[in-house]
């Protein structure tokens, strides 16, 4: 059958990213103590006719962590007293006001300042320079300072989500902010996409394309459209996943029979292979501090975890409950491995924690797959099914937190959550 692709390769490389559908999230499940939070309107936003105050609420309040008091419609001025027993009166433990003020240079300028409302203290306070254009990256950061400074651990609301979009024959992969907005297509093809995988300082993108008739593994540089072929060996060349320093991929090659696991330098040279197998090796992901390749391998019977040293060697089984367990992904910190298991005949999330090997099935849905970890390791997105169609969803470790995101009349699957943006 004849490949088709609405971009080629040659226009691939010109082509910027454009918008497209965006993902719409839900609550579905929340924290057992939510901080209440009162974020006034910041003064001066409605000068450029977008608010910072409403990403800053929607943030907050879809992260399942805080509840939001109702602050009003009146702007608050930031260099003003604040009224604490008002606030303390309106039930809030903690306030967020800011101003945006327009600067020289045509450019803006957003502060805020945090407060702890019972101790009367302020808690943080920053001014960032931006553009009209980047009103949500700006509120994205404040909303980061905030949950940093109520909660101990570093927000991840600037950071991006990669996935893909299948409707009918068409595939996108798409990139988008991590609460589902500002959602930009990088590559659109009539052939399969898979396994989206972000570079460590996340300006790339590795992912497996059909187009050739077979599976190749390309790495896409995001600012420019331009991408390169990593591996086009001989047979099937998938599931690629990179090294914490950047500079190499694991990958799955069947050039030399069946599937192994082989590292390969990001420009294509210098394939190694880790395993030698005679049943099928797949699915590797790098630990953390870059030691060891988590992968899975049916060599003992069936489908199960394991782990190699980085640079080779003897295999370690990880799991052994249950008879079939697939897609290992390595916490941030390295303590913890969150993995797909077959539980009565459903396909559960589950997390383990690698120090004592104690286990927990995170989810109740019967189709999960593709887990990712947010970069400070609190929360996990992974693709599951309902009603037939194909949706992303986000977990907290401790399964209290849920949410989920989908696109009205698409399948979204193979969701890949990015780094840190530095």
């Amino acid at each position: 059958m004849r490949i088709r692709t609405l971009l080629t390769a040659a226009a691939l490389c010109a082509a910027p990213l454009f918008c497209q559908a965006q993902l719409s999230i839900e609550i579905t499940g929340a924290g057992a103590n939510q901080i209440p939070i009162a974020v006034a309107e910041f003064t001066g936003e409605r000068t450029i006719g977008q608010g910072v105050t409403a990403i800053v609420r929607s943030d907050l309040g879809h992260s399942g962590l805080f509840r939001l008091v109702d602050a009003g419609s009146q702007p608050i001025d930031d260099s003003q007293p604040v009224m604490y027993d008002i606030w303390k009166g309106r039930g809030a433990d903690a306030l967020v006001v800011g101003n945006v003020s327009p600067m020289a240079d045509g450019r803006y300028e957003t502060r805020f300042r945090l407060f702890d409302v019972q101790k009367q203290v302020q808690l943080a306070t920053q001014a960032f320079g931006h553009t009209s254009g980047q009103i949500r990256i700006t509120g994205h950061r404040i909303s980061d300072i905030v949950y940093q400074a109520l909660t101990g651990v570093p927000g991840v609301f600037s950071t991006r989500i990669a996935y893909i979009i299948k409707s009918g024959h068409r595939y996108e992969l798409q990139i988008a902010d991590a609460d589902g907005g500002n959602a930009q297509t990088a590559l659109v093809s009539h052939e399969p996409i898979l396994s989206p995988t972000w570079s460590p300082d996340g300006t790339k993108l590795a992912y497996v394309s059909l187009e050739a008739k077979k599976p190749v593994v390309y790495i896409h540089d995001l600012a420019s459209g331009k991408r390169h072929v990593v591996a086009n060996f001989k047979g099937s060349n998938s599931a690629p996943a990179w090294a914490p320093d950047g500079k190499r991929l694991a990958v799955v090659l069947s050039k030399d029979g069946k599937s192994q696991i082989y590292t390969i330098n990001v420009d294509g040279s210098g394939a190694v292979r880790l395993t030698n197998s005679p049943d099928i090796d797949t699915e590797p992901r790098f630990s953390a501090n870059g030691q060891w390749i988590y992968f899975t391998s049916d060599r003992g019977g069936s489908p199960q975890i394991y782990r190699i040293p980085a640079t080779g060697g003897g295999a370690q089984r990880i799991t052994f409950e249950g008879d079939y367990n697939v897609t290992p992904r390595p916490s941030p910190d390295g303590k913890t491995l969150a993995y797909i298991t077959r539980n009565n005949g459903n396909f559960q999330l589950a997390v383990m924690d690698l120090a004592n090997q104690q286990t927990q099935i995170l989810t109740d849905s019967t189709k999960d797959e593709s887990p990712s970890f947010a970069p400070n390791g609190r929360m996990i997105i992974y693709a599951t099914e309902i009603n037939g169609r194909g949706v992303l969803a986000t977990i907290s470790t401790d399964g209290r937190v849920r949410q989920k995101l989908s696109v009205q009349a698409a399948d979204v699957r193979e969701p890949s959550w990015g780094p840190f943006i530095k």
